[in-house]
C-alpha cells in the first residue's frame, strides 16, 4: 500500500476534525500572525491539518504503543500527531509552547481529550526529562537562529543542523534534543 493511502483510523480523524473545528481561530490569528490572522487561517486551516496528518503517520511508524512523548513547540500543525499518539497508540503526549496565548487555545479545543498543554519551558519541568523526544518545533521570533526556523531541517529529523557561523551554536533545545533519536524502547 502506498504511503499516501495509509491514513490516521476512523475514531483519531474524527477527534481531529472536532478538535479543529473547536480551535478559536481569532485568538490563533493574533498569536500566529503580526496581522491578517482571520485570512491566513482560512487559507492555511486545511493545508495545515494535512500537514499534520502527515507528520503524525510517520511517527506512527516509528513509535511504539504505550510511553510518553515530548512536543516541544507543539501547537496546531501539531494536533493530529498528539491525538494519533494517543488515540491509536495510547501514549501520553507532553506538550511545551512558551505562548500562553495559544496553550490556552489548545486546550480548549483539547479539553474532550487527554491532551494538556503546558505554557512552561520544558527544560525546567521535571516531568518532561523521561518522555521521548516526538518534534521540535522552534518559532522565528523567539529562536531565529534554530536550523528548524530557517526551514533547513526537516522537523520531524529531530536532528540539529550545523550553523553556518561556527561562532553561534543552535539554541539549547535544538542541540540537546538534536542529538537524541527517537526510541521506540518505551
Amino acid at each position: 500500500m502506498k504511503a499516501s493511502r495509509i491514513k490516521l483510523t476512523t475514531g483519531a480523524r474524527r477527534l481531529v476534525t472536532e478538535v479543529y473545528g473547536r480551535l478559536d481561530y481569532g485568538a490563533l490569528g493574533s498569536v500566529y500572525c503580526y496581522e491578517g490572522g482571520d485570512e491566513f487561517w482560512r487559507a492555511k486551516q486545511g493545508p495545515c491539518e494535512r500537514l499534520g496528518s502527515r507528520v503524525a503517520l510517520s511517527l506512527r511508524k516509528k513509535l511504539q504503543r504505550g510511553g510518553r512523548s515530548l512536543y516541544v513547540g507543539a501547537g496546531v500543525a501539531e494536533l493530529p500527531a498528539l491525538i494519533m499518539e494517543t488515540v491509536e497508540l495510547d501514549r501520553r503526549v507532553e506538550p511545551y509552547n512558551l505562548r500562553k496565548a495559544e496553550v490556552a487555545a489548545l486546550n480548549y479545543a483539547c479539553r474532550s481529550i487527554p491532551i494538556a498543554f503546558h505554557a512552561v519551558d520544558a527544560r525546567r519541568d521535571r516531568h518532561a526529562g523521561d518522555a521521548t523526544p516526538a518534534a521540535v518545533r522552534a518559532e522565528p521570533r523567539r529562536c531565529p537562529d534554530g536550523a528548524y526556523a530557517r526551514r533547513e531541517r526537516d522537523p520531524t529529523s529531530l536532528a540539529a543542523a550545523p550553523s553556518r557561523d561556527p561562532r553561534r551554536a543552535p539554541p539549547a533545545h535544538l542541540a540537546v534534543l538534536g542529538r537524541v533519536p527517537v526510541r521506540t524502547d518505551r
